[in-house]
């Protein structure tokens, strides 16, 4: 084919892609759907489960256990884990610090090097987190397989000595590969394999919702 011709067909294919992408976004809203971008783009339905007020209320529920289960919060630091887990330990961090008037250490985990699916491995560089006699309380948004947490406590464990573990989660979805719990859980949510969690946060998302995707 001419260059021309290369150009005018990827027009005309781009222009017919389009064109059937406008009847599904048509299709999705007359049926109150929402169209996610995929190949082929589909309409999904979904149920939400916790909205702004229920997940406000999930995580003062947590904050007011953490305190009661520790007894205070000496010793205590908050460790979110990237990326949604970071923004919930601070808005955990400031309840805490409501009710008991002391201001709660939050840092950021990448687990990103201690992930069990990497295939080329590098040598481990350590954290800068002080973990050393802390009670150190995860926070994530979905507990899932379990794998993302036991590459958090590994990184935790590579890095010092912590006194304590401690896991809070937003949403357990269960389907556990790895036996690991969580202390503290904002939602318990039975769901399958084919369903999707998707947790959205306002610092991240502009909005505050947990939906399961079908």
């Amino acid at each position: 084919l001419g260059q021309n011709q290369f150009r005018y067909i990827k027009t005309l294919s781009f222009s017919i892609h389009m064109s059937a992408l406008q009847i599904i976004v048509k299709h999705c809203r007359k049926t109150k759907k929402t169209l996610y971008y995929t190949q082929p783009e589909v309409c999904m339905n979904i149920k939400t489960v916790l909205d702004e007020q229920g997940m406000r209320r999930s995580l003062t529920r947590i904050a007011h256990e953490i305190i009661e289960h520790n007894k205070g919060t000496e010793n205590i630091i908050l460790v979110g884990i990237q990326t949604r887990g970071i923004p919930l330990a601070q808005r955990l961090a400031d309840m805490i610090k409501t009710v008991e008037g002391n201001e709660i250490p939050v840092y950021a985990l990448d687990i990103s090097q201690f992930r069990d699916d990497l295939e080329n491995r590098h040598p481990l560089v350590k954290t800068d987190l002080p973990v050393k006699d802390k009670k150190v309380i995860l926070v994530d948004d979905v507990l899932f397989r379990g794998r993302t947490v036991r590459a958090a406590m590994d990184a935790i464990m590579f890095t010092g000595r912590a006194k304590e573990i401690q896991l809070a989660v937003l949403v357990d979805r269960g389907h556990r590969e790895l036996p690991i719990r969580a202390d503290y859980i904002g939602k318990n949510i039975p769901s399958s394999l084919q369903e999707t969690v998707s947790v959205k946060l306002k610092e991240i998302d502009h909005s505050d919702s947990v939906d399961i995707l079908k």
